[in-house]
């Protein structure tokens, strides 16, 4: 992992997750986002049964905010990493999340 100032991204999926191919494809989109961002990554598995997975952008002691979630569907690798990709583009401009504006012009090259 990165040592990251930004945060990090956070994969929340049950272990009980019916397709590991789809954890796969969320796993490595978000680990490509991460990288091109310099954020952390961490995945972080659940006993408890539920369909989607779930991606949280975390910074610091702050609650993690969601920028994606599968909906219990298959999705290809490159379309999670564009919906991954907007939603930091967005969460760049928030207030509490300046940290992240120095990212913007990574976050508005295609992959």
């Amino acid at each position: 992992m990165l040592q990251s100032c930004n945060g990090k991204l956070l994969v929340y999926a049950s272990s009980y997750t019916p397709c590991e191919t789809r954890l796969k494809s969320v796993s490595t989109a978000t680990e490509k986002i991460a990288r091109l961002l310099k954020l952390d990554v961490e995945t972080v598995m659940f006993r408890k049964r539920f369909a989607s997975i779930y991606v949280y952008y975390e910074n610091g002691d702050e609650e993690p905010i969601p920028i994606y979630c599968d909906k219990g569907e298959k999705s290809d690798t490159q379309a999670v990493c564009t919906a991954l990709r907007n939603m930091m583009f967005v969460l760049s401009f928030h207030p509490k999340h300046l940290g992240l504006k120095p990212i913007r012009a990574e976050t508005i090259q295609p992959s």
